[in-house]
């Protein structure tokens, strides 16, 4: 594996990204894999790996550059969590696909990255970006995830229940039994707006899965849930990555 980490201008400043690829048989797929709220992490990092390993080159931005904000530790505290959730409600779906279209130029440049389409990956707060990253880049994100994402159904227009009208991608929704953030009533809606559709999309319910269950540093890591997961992830950016 190469990895490095570089500093990516964009219009607001510099985002800070963590990029992997396999050392050889490339030019690789590319990945756009957006951070959750806890900010990035080795966490996160060991999950881009993954992904790497599999022969995807992957991108983990950092979203939180606007504050200055890398990395925020251990949440052990109120006071952490709610820094957290104020640095969380500072980003707009807008602001993300800034990034997103400059990510996608540095690729582009990239002789490591493969030319065309890409698969785009989010987890918690980020599962509303990838999908809007399908939507706002129809004619280069293939595939995209959203694993236990939050604000799927709101009543903006850039919502990811209307915005995944507007793409050509495959689109995955894995989504946990007990989630506060995203409960029943939420992926009833998702999955009835997508129903009749020429949407290619699949919403799944893991059962006995809660709110975090694919990160393994969380309490709600499930190792068959988050196994499943990962097979679904790599068996869709094969079909419409490569």
């Amino acid at each position: 594996m190469i990895e490095r980490q570089i500093d990516i201008p964009t219009p607001d400043g510099a985002t800070t990204t963590f990029i992997c690829h396999p050392e050889r048989g490339g030019p690789h797929p590319a990945i756009l894999f957006f951070m959750d709220a806890p900010a990035i992490r080795e966490e996160l990092r060991d999950m881009a790996r993954r992904l790497g390993t599999a022969g995807y080159y992957v991108m983990l931005p950092n979203l939180y550059y606007r504050a200055g904000v890398m990395e925020l530790g251990p949440l052990t505290d109120e006071t952490a969590r709610e820094r957290m959730f104020g640095l969380m409600n500072g980003l707009s779906i807008a602001m993300v696909m800034s990034d997103a279209k400059v990510l996608i130029r540095y690729l582009d440049a990239d002789p490591a990255a493969r030319p065309g389409s890409i698969g785009a990956l989010g987890y918690c707060m980020s599962g509303q970006f990838a999908i809007n990253a399908a939507a706002s880049f129809p004619d280069r994100v293939a595939a995209a995830a959203s694993i236990y994402g939050t604000y799927l159904v709101t009543d903006k227009p850039d919502s990811p229940h209307l915005q995944a009208h507007k793409t050509k991608a495959e689109l995955y929704f894995a989504c946990a039994e007990t989630d506060r953030w995203a409960p029943p009533e939420t992926i009833e809606a998702l999955s009835k707006s997508l129903q009749g559709s020429d949407v290619k999309a699949e919403v799944e319910l893991y059962p006995g899965a809660e709110h975090g269950f694919a990160f393994p540093q969380r309490a709600a890591y499930d190792k068959a849930s988050a196994e499943r997961h990962w097979e679904r992830l790599l068996g869709l950016y094969r079909r419409r990555v490569g």
